[in-house]
């Protein structure tokens, strides 16, 4: 029988998509954040809904069996829910890793049930995992004694999450509206005392191509046609997606990237495209409202150098393959610059206006100077940087 499952992130994804399966499978749900309202509406809230929209129409669900902790007031309670459970999740961002690796360091130091805990960051980040491993194992924050039985006090699966979460309703209040169709894909080969038995996910012995074929597809599509849609200043995805140039340019981007991950990882070309027409299908959905302000946020972490844009166009580049849409997708992100609410794009006119199209180019996108990307990468930021001048 499952015991408890600690998630760190009381947002729409933490509630809408990991806690749902989480509390399908029986677990009780224990949220760690900071936010003192959403800790103390979680907590105030016997239960909340689920409102999956498809194809299909609607379909509602209802959570219940979960409790919050803030663990900017109460970090010792947040430790202990961790080391008592038999999972802990999270879904806070990239750059929130660092912060919540501290109390789940504490927690395996303190850990005394015979499994070992299992831990998966659940992040739009190739190998979240890995990375939020290295901030926990890091002599900061774990001691060389703990760190020599980590293998039996903690196991680790880095995953491919993919679920469209739009602007939800102003009056929602913990109730979440959420898309049917879902993937979370777990890479099997960290568990070596078996995997934890969570409802819907999708155990792999390799994710490297989930993790692509998701982030190369899914994430470039809806960040093409936010970024192009914010510069044509279309109010909503499904709106851009009904644009014959912007679907294009999505198009185009799709068809670069179907060629990297049908040609790298062996997945049928006939696959693929389907894959694509369900992912065209998703974002285009009007009854999934978002907006590109909203998918477009953070665009120096969109530019990097393994993601949605340079990821992809930096492997076809060194394969000799002649990049065009994605690039032209980056040449949008780098135009999404002080957008009210997002501090990345203030960052990234600052990066743009006080450094050369060459520097730029490292800064933003991680690129070698001898990497065949990097010139065409470099003409896009001298374009960008001429339309401020």
């Amino acid at each position: 029988m499952p015991g408890s499952a600690v998630h760190f992130g009381g947002g729409n994804i933490g509630r809408g998509f990991i806690a749902e399966l989480l509390h399908e499978t029986g677990y009780e749900v224990i949220f760690v954040d900071v936010v003192d309202k959403l800790i103390d509406d979680i907590n105030n809230t016997k239960s909340y809904t689920i409102t999956e929209v498809g194809a299909e129409g609607r379909k509602t669900k209802t959570i219940t069996n979960y409790k919050a902790i803030n663990s900017k007031h109460n970090i010792d309670a947040a430790v202990d829910a961790i080391a008592n459970a038999d999972i802990v999740t999270c879904a806070v961002g990239p750059n929130v890793l660092k912060f919540i690796a501290k109390p789940i360091a504490d927690a395996i130091a303190k850990r005394t049930m015979s499994k070992p805990l299992a831990v998966i960051a659940c992040e739009n980040m190739i190998n979240a995992t890995d990375k939020l491993k290295e901030f926990i194992v890091d002599e900061k924050n774990m001691s060389a004694e703990t760190k020599s039985e980590l293998p039996k006090r903690a196991e680790f699966g880095n995953s491919a999450i993919d679920r469209i979460v739009p602007t939800q309703p102003a009056d929602a209040g913990l109730n979440v509206v959420i898309e049917t169709f879902y993937e979370w894909c777990v890479e099997t080969t960290g568990f070596k005392s078996g995997h934890p038995d969570v409802k819907g996910i999708h155990w792999v012995d390799n994710l490297e191509p989930y993790i692509e074929r998701k982030l190369f597809t899914v994430n470039t599509s809806h960040a093409t046609a936010a970024y192009f849609g914010y510069y044509k200043g279309i109010k909503t995805i499904h709106e851009a997606m009904a644009d014959p140039e912007i679907k294009k340019e999505v198009n185009d981007a799709l068809e670069e990237t179907a060629h990297l991950v049908t040609g790298k990882h062996g997945i049928d070309k006939k696959e693929q495209q389907d894959y694509v027409d369900t992912i065209i299908n998703r974002i285009s959905n009007p009854a999934l409202e978002d907006v590109p302000v909203r998918v477009g946020r953070a665009p120096i972490r969109k530019l990097g150098r393994k993601e949605r844009f340079i990821g992809p166009a930096s492997q076809l580049a060194e394969q000799g393959y002649d990049v065009k849409a994605l690039l032209k997708g980056a040449t949008m992100a780098m135009r999404f610059q002080s957008v009210e609410g997002d501090e990345e794009s203030a960052e990234l006119a600052k990066i743009l206006s006080e450094q050369s199209a060459e520097e730029a180019t490292t800064t933003l996108c991680g690129l070698e100077k001898d990497h065949p990307l990097f010139p065409k990468v470099v003409e896009c930021v001298k374009l960008v940087q001429s339309e401020k001048k």
